[in-house]
């Protein structure tokens, strides 16, 4: 099943994860007319990707990338820039520097970049303003449950495609006198009709069945009647996959989600879906070997359930799961 959101509520990021019992093994964004895979420059053997460690556990959870791929042998180098704004650390000029970084590179990995809730005079934040540079349209995360660790809801296998250049991301806001904001989501066809046909693309391309657009259409009836819309016109043209549609409020209602923001510095955030995000990059860069040994490694020390970060019910210390992943690369590893 595959999922179109053209509503907030439905979260993720580009190559960013992380979740509680699901874990969200790929998110990433599409720019149109564009080949990343193919077009990704070798540099000295190595491909470089730009990589933004972002706030909270961000930097910690790419230190635990960057020690699996070291000792997996992993042929990256990465163009690693720090962008953030609750760290006093954004500026135009940084995020021009990230942008030419990510021309070049064609490929990204990111943590999560926080967005300030106080209003500093610029209402576009500098993660939406990244994705308007490069047109990142369609936020894809991959929802899976792992073997070995048992959930309130199991055997989960979904993806979520969200469109997130327009709609609660139009950033268009005025006090049009004191006490009285008005603020407008701005829905138009083109970009309705092309994130429809991207999910449908996807879900042709990975062999899925079902695609369900999620919307507030009995509210929002003229902006999110207009998505609701162009999906049903984009479905008629993919036969072969059911189509339904689902309220936001009920789509809630069936997930939820988890920050973990406490375990900032604390050497205790779980890096299982940073880890699977950048396997999921490395078969991005045809690094089919290095992606299948790493994602391997992950799903074992899942499966044994010897080591447990604290949010899985254990013990263990992000160094511990490193440490295990790294012990569990090779693929006769225990025999």
């Amino acid at each position: 099943m595959a999922a179109i959101s053209g509503v907030r509520a439905v979260a993720g990021a580009l190559l960013r994860a992380q979740g509680r019992g699901a874990w969200r093994t790929l998110s990433a964004s599409a720019a149109p007319q564009q080949t990343l895979r193919s077009q990704t420059e070798k540099h000295e053997g190595l491909f470089k990707v730009t990589m933004l460690p972002g706030d909270g556990v961000g930097p910690e959870l790419m230190h635990s990338v960057k020690e699996v791929f070291k000792a997996a042998g992993v042929p990256v180098e990465f163009d690693e820039h720090h962008l953030s704004e609750v760290q006093n650390m954004a500026s135009e000029e940084k995020l021009d520097e990230v942008v030419d970084s990510m021309k070049e590179s064609k490929v990204a990995i990111i943590g999560k970049i926080h967005t300030p809730m106080e209003y500093k005079g610029e209402l576009a934040s500098y993660d939406m303003r990244l994705r308007r540079k490069l047109d990142l349209f369609a936020n894809v995360v991959h929802v899976n449950s792992l073997p070995g660790f048992k959930t309130r809801h199991n055997n989960l296998d979904l993806v979520i495609i969200r469109e997130q250049t327009e709609g609660e991301y139009s950033s268009l806001e005025h006090e049009s006198v004191k006490g009285v904001i008005e603020c407008l989501k701005i829905i138009t066809r083109d970009k309705s009709q092309r994130i429809a046909k991207f999910a449908f693309d996807y879900a042709t391309k990975k062999g899925r069945s079902k695609v369900t657009a999620v919307h507030k259409a009995n509210i929002m009836k003229l902006g999110d009647g207009l998505f609701l819309r162009c999906c049903e016109e984009v479905a008629e043209l993919y036969p072969k996959i059911k189509f339904d549609t689902m309220i936001i409020d009920n789509c809630c209602m069936q997930g939820a989600r988890h920050p973990f923001a406490q375990a900032v510095g604390r050497n205790i955030a779980n890096p299982t879906a940073m880890l699977l995000s950048a396997a999921n990059m490395l078969r991005h860069l045809n690094l089919e070997y290095h992606s299948n040994v790493i994602s391997d490694a992950v799903k074992r020390v899942i499966k044994v359930g010897k080591v447990r970060t604290r949010d899985m019910g254990g013990y263990s210390t992000t160094s511990d799961f490193i440490k295990s992943v790294t012990d569990n690369l090779h693929p006769h590893y225990g025999v």
